[in-house]
């Protein structure tokens, strides 16, 4: 079974992608999360995982948009509890690092840590164990990196400050993609759904789009909004939602449709609970 990533070996996304399938995956890495759905879209891989948000840094807004553009069905959810840690060629001191390298977010995360090491110089990289990796690849010394400890094991490099991260309950929380509706390698149970909607132009069509949902016994556990380009004061608004019966969804679809211009379903799928 291939399952795209974004980032490397060693990656955060690529120990979910391991966790949730719980079996021998071969991981299809991609630089970018559109890169992500462009294999899924283009057959390269059956399923990818995609981080959607994090506990700390919020939601990646611009997946929700690439996961519409290019067609792809969210078929389960898989919630990592996300240790950062601070790496670099063995046989240094935390003060002669000058440099830390790592993924925007993992930054963001580790922003208290940081903020006491005044000396190093924060450089955004793309993937958080791919960070690791260059400084393997480079051998340079005063830099560092943020990833995970199966990073630091992967390639050879010392760990100096563990779980770094500000707040220790820290998930991030990964959609599992697939071109289209179908059952992941699991006995799957499906009671969560996220969809997205445009609403009419008209005084108070949200208020009665949500309230088609409270009225159908649908517990909503988000909502987000994007701007619509091209259109002042127009929103595409995305919602998850747990159900335990199928036919109350419904119900509570057909009740939202007369607020709303346009719906698509994203994906029905099991919701993952965590212990905090």
């Amino acid at each position: 079974m291939k399952v795209a990533i974004q980032g490397g070996q060693a990656s955060f996304h690529h120990i979910a992608a391991n966790n949730f399938f719980d079996q021998e995956v071969e991981i299809v890495e991609e630089a970018t999360f559109e890169g992500l759905c462009r294999t899924i879209d283009n057959n390269g891989a059956e399923f990818g995982l995609m981080a959607i948000e994090n506990s700390i840094a919020g939601t990646i807004l611009l997946n929700y948009k690439l996961i519409e553009e290019y067609g792809l069905k969210i078929v389960g959810e898989y919630k990592l509890r996300i240790k950062q840690n601070l790496m670099a060629l063995p046989g240094q001191k935390v003060g002669s690092l000058k440099k830390v390298r790592s993924h925007y977010m993992a930054l963001a995360q580790c922003k208290q840590y940081l903020g006491g090491q005044e000396q190093m110089e924060q450089v955004e990289y793309y993937d958080t164990a791919d960070a690791a990796k260059l400084i393997f690849d480079t051998q340079v010394l005063g830099e560092a990196a943020i990833a995970s400890d199966m990073a630091a094991e992967k390639y050879g490099l010392e760990i100096y400050a563990e779980e770094i991260e500000t707040i220790k309950q820290n998930y991030t929380r990964f959609f599992v993609l697939a071109k289209e509706s179908r059952n992941y390698p699991k006995n799957q149970k499906n009671n969560k759904s996220t969809i997205s909607f445009r609403l009419k132009h008209e005084v108070g069509s949200l208020a009665m789009a949500l309230q088609a949902v409270v009225g159908n016994n649908i517990n909503l556990t988000k909502i987000q909004s994007v701007p619509i380009i091209g259109k002042p004061d127009e929103y595409t608004f995305y919602i998850d939602c747990l159900w335990t019966d199928i036919q109350d969804l419904k119900k509570c679809l057909v009740g939202m449709r007369s607020s709303i211009d346009e719906m698509t379903i994203l994906g029905e799928y099991q919701n993952m609970e965590v212990e905090l």
